[in-house]
């Protein structure tokens, strides 16, 4: 059975002035997510700059999402590493701290082979039990997997259950559901790309636009998976000139910007991410204002 099905938003973290994480503001996120249709959380992944988080603010921050969102959705937790024992360490936590599921990204920097890739994942999924999905993001870690070897991953390994892809590269992403023969839960990692993903299989998205837009990236999956792809598809392409602006400088730059620009207070963004630059945020609140948010 899959994790979820639908839109998963891949949540920010809001921070204070001081840097600190801001738990008011992130309960009061959650609460809104959750009232506008969101069908799971992914806490603690890139747009939530787990990147500069240390351990105990990670896993702090998965405990807090688990614990207000009480199991009315799923909670995803992202965990990935460079370092497998690290890896292991912050999925056996998570695990404990009630999540339902892990996301963890390609080890990045080391660049491993396709079979350390595979003893990675295996080594991780043996020290918990609950479901994983594999992270392909290779724009972002310079790590490529290929179909096979996320097949295999998928096949061999119970608890890993599927692959959050933000290759962009569909050639390969048709390869491996073709392979997979019904042996992968197939997730977005691109908002611009939900539709032609759900064409292939997929199960939902994993997505930086829900967090200005919920209820409109959760009808993008449903209308799809309700059998109005016409409408899906029209709900896709009106949001394309969002999701560029929200894609304009590296994420999570933009969409915080976009959340504070609608009064969110999410914070700023710790170093080295800095302010959006202002010719980008008046494009971005440009859009905003065009699709209906702002």
């Amino acid at each position: 059975m899959s994790i979820f099905k639908g839109a998963g938003v891949a949540l920010v973290t809001p921070f204070k002035d001081s840097g600190e994480v801001n738990y008011d503001k992130l309960d009061e996120i959650l609460e809104e997510q959750i009232a506008g249709g969101t069908d799971a959380v992914i806490i603690c992944g890139t747009t939530g700059e787990s990147s500069t988080m240390s351990h105990k603010e990670h896993v702090d921050v998965i405990r807090f999402a688990c614990e207000r969102v009480k199991g009315r959705i799923p909670v995803i937790a992202g965990t990935g590493s460079n370092s497998t024992q690290e890896a292991i360490y912050l999925s056996e936590e998570a695990e404990k701290a009630g999540s339902d599921g892990l996301l963890l990204v390609t080890p990045y920097y080391n660049k491993a082979t396709q079979g350390g890739l595979i003893a990675h994942y295996k080594a991780i999924a043996a020290s918990v039990k609950i479901p994983i999905l594999l992270y392909h993001v290779p724009g972002r870690t310079g790590v490529t997997m290929t179909p096979a070897t996320m097949v295999t991953l998928c096949r061999e390994v119970p608890n890993i259950v599927g692959v959050k892809e933000a290759s962009g590269n569909f050639s390969s992403i048709a390869t491996m559901m073709s392979m997979a023969d019904g042996c992968i839960d197939l997730y977005s990692g691109n908002d611009d790309q939900i539709v032609p993903l759900l064409a292939m299989g997929g199960k939902g998205v994993i997505s930086v636009l829900s967090n200005v837009a919920p209820r409109q990236t959760h009808d993008i999956c449903q209308k799809f998976f309700d059998g109005d792809t016409a409408g899906s598809l029209a709900e896709q392409l009106r949001a394309i000139p969002l999701i560029s602006a929200l894609f304009c400088e590296v994420n999570p730059i933009p969409v915080k910007a976009a959340m504070n620009l609608m009064g969110k207070e999410v914070g700023s963004l710790r170093l080295p991410l800095t302010e959006m630059e202002p010719q980008n945020k008046e494009k971005l609140a440009a859009a905003m204002r065009e699709y209906g948010i702002l």
